[in-house]
């Protein structure tokens, strides 16, 4: 998966690195502020089985 997005950037190799790193930084951001909650409420992934 990495490779395929480092071969359709364009520029330099630096400037790949720079824009790779962004946008799998904005993948894991939207994950984290969209995908994962909707998923925690969807799912209902807050029971647990351990007893406190």
């Amino acid at each position: 998966m990495y490779g395929w997005i480092f071969r359709h950037l364009p520029g330099p190799t630096w400037l790949k690195a720079i824009q790779a790193t962004i946008i799998i930084g904005f993948i894991v951001y939207a994950l984290l502020e969209w995908g994962f909650p909707w998923a925690q409420d969807y799912f209902d992934l807050v029971e647990n089985t351990v007893d406190q």
